[in-house]
């Protein structure tokens, strides 16, 4: 009765009832599609505001203390470093197991289309940039534009952090009443997650059906494989090496977010399920999780640089293009600029189209992928709020 009892089990039960529910009804499993967007939606409500007052109370505090610049710069080279890694994996992976290779393009010529040609445009260093300051924070509060909140926030918390002591406390108060309220938000909308990822599971693999899942099963396998190596060897590296944090404790913590992450492929979504984790379970400081978690969900995106960097390989060996070093270092760039642009929300990437393109490879092929993104969503999404969880307790103990 306790497990049955416990979130996480009701979760992972529910995850794989959906995915029974939805091989066998097929397109009739559409039914339960509202159950998961009204669960999705409920989320969606408290990400901005919560990510707003964390990041905030977060900046503030860390404006007043000798650690601030030490943990912006850690965070920082910890995100680009992993990314890298990640492409550099993806495109292992991609050249030792060929996943494109005797895929026969006849049989899924229909499926090809060439109307994302047009979205690939790799934006510039200035475009970059300039995408990332607001115009307009409250524009960018309503339209959800998560890299143009974090900025607005991190200057604010920091502007507040220079106050004379009285005013910085009695805003730095005000802003943490607004997360514990949030948080107590979250935890009620939590109680509704298991009808949620069963609505969100059966709607997809009903969706999806045997036969297209069967036609990138090869690339989905070898996807595996390199998030396993990312997840367990990289991050186990720097867990060893730079924190006093045991490898079993760590992972043993993590399957609560992780279960989350799979479900609703959303690491702004499993944002206040790694918060509780992080702080409660494996003992970060909420100075730390609120500066370098709401950032990580964000801009740390290494599933999404692996999924990048094989994805230009499984197309390159479809069309039988060869990548020469060239190929691969706009790979390379491409996909860790990408995916650190990328939100921290479920969907298609079209960003894999930039990849591509970079690459001179071609992008007719796409909608393979895209048919059964969600599968790859989930995946990635659940390694990238792990690297998150990486970095807050790497960082925390590093500060000291």
């Amino acid at each position: 009765m306790k497990l049955v009892k416990n979130l996480g089990f009701q979760i992972l039960a529910a995850m794989v009832l959906g995915t029974i529910v939805g091989l066998i009804w097929t397109e009739e499993s559409q039914m339960f599609a509202p159950l998961g967007d009204i669960f999705m939606q409920l989320i969606k409500m408290l990400v901005i505001p919560l990510v707003a007052a964390s990041v905030i109370s977060g900046s503030a505090s860390l404006g007043r203390s000798g650690s601030a610049g030490k943990i912006g710069i850690a965070t920082f080279i910890y995100y680009l470093s992993t990314t890298a890694i990640a492409v550099l994996i993806g495109l292992f992976f991609g050249e030792l197991f060929k996943p494109g290779i005797g895929l026969d393009i006849n049989t899924v010529q229909h499926m090809f289309s060439i109307e994302q040609a047009g979205e690939g445009s790799t934006p510039g260093f200035w475009e970059i940039i300039k995408g990332i300051i607001p115009t307009n924070p409250i524009k960018s509060f309503v339209d959800g534009n998560i890299l143009q909140v974090l900025f607005f926030c991190l200057m604010l918390g920091i502007g507040i952090s220079t106050l004379e002591k009285s005013k910085r406390e009695f805003l730095l108060n005000t802003f943490n009443y607004i997360t514990e309220a949030l948080i107590w938000m979250i935890k009620i909308v939590m109680y509704t997650a298991p009808f949620g990822v069963f609505g969100l599971m059966a709607s997809s693999i009903g969706s999806f059906g045997v036969d297209i899942l069967g036609l990138v099963l090869k690339l989905l396998i070898i996807y595996v494989a390199a998030i396993l190596l990312h997840g367990f060897g990289t991050f186990s590296l720097i867990l060893k090496l730079l924190s006093k944090t045991p490898l079993t404790k760590f992972y043993s913590k993590m399957y609560k977010p992780q279960i989350v992450a799979l479900s609703t492929a959303s690491s702004m979504a499993t944002l206040p399920i790694n918060f509780e984790v992080c702080e409660e379970e494996l003992g970060v400081s909420n100075e730390t999780s609120s500066f370098v978690l709401p950032l990580g969900a964000t801009i740390n995106m290494d599933g999404n640089a692996i999924y990048y960097a094989l994805a230009a390989t499984f197309f390159a060996q479809m069309f039988g293009v060869d990548l020469g070093l060239p190929q691969y270092i706009a790979i390379l760039l491409t996909a860790t600029i990408g995916s650190i642009g990328q939100a921290g929300v479920p969907g298609p990437s079209l960003l894999v189209v930039a990849v591509l393109v970079a690459a001179d490879i071609p992008i007719e092929g796409l909608p393979l992928l895209y048919a059964v993104d969600r599968l790859f969503d989930m995946i990635r999404t659940s390694l990238n709020i792990t690297g998150d969880a990486v970095c807050a307790v790497v960082v925390d103990q590093l500060k000291e």
